[in-house]
């Protein structure tokens, strides 16, 4: 009996050990992960929108300016808006919070590039520090279009803007008539390292120092076209110059901190005062005349022409190298008139 039983347990033993077997063979219809869903068609999911734009074959042109702060750069945005909408093409546009930022610029440059535009547009801060990006840019045949300012390179296939050098020459020329050839002047700056400031200064100093030799430029701040920084330079200076008979501001923000500085200085009526560009307080300082004139751009042209140019390029249509958008004078007696209005902006 106790021979059977022990059979009987190895027996059992057998058919447990071949049931177990068998399990282990079939293959568990019910544990297949239930995240098991196609790589790919997770990925179409998020995919990002602009990427997406680029790969559709739509014409995408990122533009990236000096800044987005003044209304100056408003309005170039609204001339991109409208040759986008005319030639049927996708734009962003985009700038650093200030005119200082030249670190922000490159990072927002270098983004751009990343979603394989069909041109790029830049209205570059540093002529120079842009170049390697630049340089990136056409090794991947994207064309590259100036606008505003140029950079020192043959990258760009053109470069939409004033003739900075030319447009300052006319407003030294305005000076010197009102402060009757003689007398100390003093210049504010936006930089030093974009091609607009280093024109506008030059334009300016070296028409005076070429014709009028009775005129002393007693001062050239920089103030970054920061509006605040401006004026305490522009403060500084009349202190330091108290005979000081006329002041230019090359652009929107430096030309306000010069004025808030008159203002504050009370000195109204005794400084002449000279801007570049337009905006609500430079019509308002003209117009009630505690500021003789300006210089106005077209920026609006200016947006359109670098959309217009970046269209062209990459149709391989044949594009200008120097796209001069022009420039105006004006002061209390055209302000007004249908050639200068359109031009302005609030």
């Amino acid at each position: 009996m106790k021979k059977f039983k022990k059979l009987f347990s190895v027996l059992v033993s057998l058919l447990l050990v071949v049931a177990l077997l068998g399990g282990c063979g079939q293959k568990p219809a019910d544990t297949k992960p239930a995240d098991t869903k196609p790589a790919d068609t997770k990925q179409a999911d998020t995919k990002p929108a602009d990427t997406k734009t680029a790969d559709s074959g739509e014409i995408y042109i990122p533009i990236i300016s000096k800044g987005f702060q003044h209304q100056f750069w408003q309005a170039v945005k609204a001339g991109a808006e409208k040759a986008a909408k005319d030639y049927n093409v996708k734009v962003t546009f985009e700038g650093p919070e200030t005119e200082a930022m030249v670190d922000k610029q490159i990072e927002m440059l270098q983004a751009a590039l990343g979603k394989n535009p069909k041109a790029i547009a830049i209205a570059a801060l540093d002529s120079k520090a842009v170049l390697p990006l630049l340089e990136k840019a056409k090794a991947a045949n994207i064309p590259v279009i100036g606008f505003d300012s140029g950079v020192d390179s043959d990258i760009p296939v053109a470069t939409a803007a004033t003739d900075n050098v030319k447009a300052s020459a006319v407003a030294a020329d305005k000076m010197a008539e009102l402060i009757g050839g003689e007398g100390e002047v003093a210049v504010i700056v936006h930089d030093q390292t974009s091609r607009t400031g280093v024109d506008r200064r030059d334009g300016f100093v070296n028409r005076i120092k070429e014709k009028y030799p009775n005129i002393k430029i007693v001062d050239i701040q920089y103030g970054g076209g920061d509006q605040l920084k401006s004026t305490d330079l522009a403060k500084t200076i009349i202190q330091a110059h108290p005979n000081l008979k006329g002041f230019f501001g090359a652009n929107e923000g430096s030309i306000i901190g010069v004025l808030n500085a008159v203002k504050e200085m009370k000195k109204e009526g005794k400084i002449v005062v000279i801007g570049y560009d337009s905006g609500k307080q430079q019509i308002e300082a003209i117009k009630s005349g505690v500021q003789a004139g300006a210089i106005t751009q077209d920026p609006i042209g200016i947006g359109y022409k670098a959309v217009e140019a970046a269209v062209k390029a990459i149709k391989g249509e044949k594009v200008e190298k120097n796209i001069d958008t022009g420039f105006h004078w004006y002061d209390k007696s055209n302000i007004d008139s249908d050639q200068i209005k359109p031009l302005l902006y609030e």
